[in-house]
């Protein structure tokens, strides 16, 4: 098979796999400041409810979670389930997957914050809310980017775990195309293409955190 149809077929799988991607960070990096919030509540229910949430996405394999995100409504209540709900399934594993990693690294960036930058803005007439978005929100971004920016590149790499729902993104049609044309050249082209992606998303990343730099 020509390079350049080997190519064109993974260029569909490639913006599949985009598509989790920008979808997934979409969802998950508000919802994880959310699930932070809950984490450092002083509502032992909830703080604790949390806590077993975010032990579950951590400490079970992604591709589980997928799997019980899309059979579960099956399984659990006899819902019937069809191709359309391939892609949601994904994305809402992928996103309460990945928001659980997140509210540990907001989690991480708040607390370090010094309480005196609280004291400072009540007596300046702040209000919690203002403090936070306005003065605390913003310092915790560029001290937790560094993690921020590793989890996003994984999440490049995780997006191939879509597979296991049978939905067609790019490591999936390069296996296919291997197959039928027992060639490894579909799997040379995908490596290629997630380094690229990986690459493009880390100077992304990079330049975030140089304009963000305040001591240049």
């Amino acid at each position: 098979m020509r390079i350049q149809v080997v190519l064109q077929q993974l260029a569909s799988g490639m913006l599949r796999s985009l598509w989790i991607f920008i979808l997934t960070l979409v969802f998950s990096l508000p919802l994880g400041l959310i699930v932070s919030f809950g984490r450092m509540s002083k509502n032992v229910v909830l703080r604790t409810i949390v806590k077993i949430y975010i032990s579950i996405m951590r400490g079970t394999p992604l591709m589980l979670q997928l799997l019980v995100v899309y059979f579960g409504p099956y399984y659990l209540f006899g819902m019937s389930i069809g191709g359309n709900y391939r892609f949601t399934a994904i994305i809402i594993g992928f996103s309460v997957n990945y928001a659980a990693y997140f509210a540990e690294i907001y989690r991480s960036g708040i607390e370090s914050m010094p309480a005196g930058q609280y004291e400072a803005a009540q007596l300046l007439g702040y209000s919690k809310s203002s403090t936070f978005f306005r003065i605390i929100l913003p310092q915790v971004m560029k001290r937790i980017l560094p993690s921020i920016t590793n989890e996003v590149i994984t999440l490049v790499k995780d997006t191939s775990l879509a597979f296991s729902l049978a939905y067609a993104e790019m490591f999936t049609i390069a296996k296919q195309i291997a197959a039928s044309q027992t060639s490894f050249v579909p799997f040379i082209a995908a490596g290629v293409f997630y380094y690229i992606f990986n690459l493009v998303v880390a100077l992304i990343m990079e330049r975030i955190e140089k304009s963000m730099s305040y001591y240049r």
